[in-house]
């Protein structure tokens, strides 16, 4: 059965708001009952995963990981990404080459 991590809340005479940590649960309790782990990361927020008595990994909803990472920027075409560059301007032409002298 999970356990109530400690609360983490800091007095609030402090002036913070009072944090409460995840649930904690042993690898052996969420491997046993990962449906439940996957249903309140989902319903109640974070789940941790303990090994050994240390935090191992987090189980969050993807809604939550979502406001976690940075917005995808679109992709755009090679040919756009090119035309981006600048490099309309720049002169290509080479001097005529007519090689090297080799002696024999």
């Amino acid at each position: 059965m999970p356990h109530p991590a400690t609360t983490g809340r800091t007095p609030a005479s402090r002036g913070h708001r009072p944090r409460v940590q995840p649930f904690a649960w042993k690898l052996e309790d969420a491997k046993a009952r990962f449906s439940e782990v996957v249903r309140r990361a989902r319903t109640e927020g974070p789940q941790r995963v303990t090994v050994r008595g240390k935090d191992a990994v987090v189980v969050i909803a993807v809604e939550t990981l979502e406001k976690l990472l940075p917005p995808e920027q679109p992709r755009q075409t090679l040919v756009a990404f090119l035309q981006g560059l600048g490099i309309g301007d720049l002169d290509l032409t080479r001097e005529h080459d007519t090689g090297r002298d080799i002696i024999v």
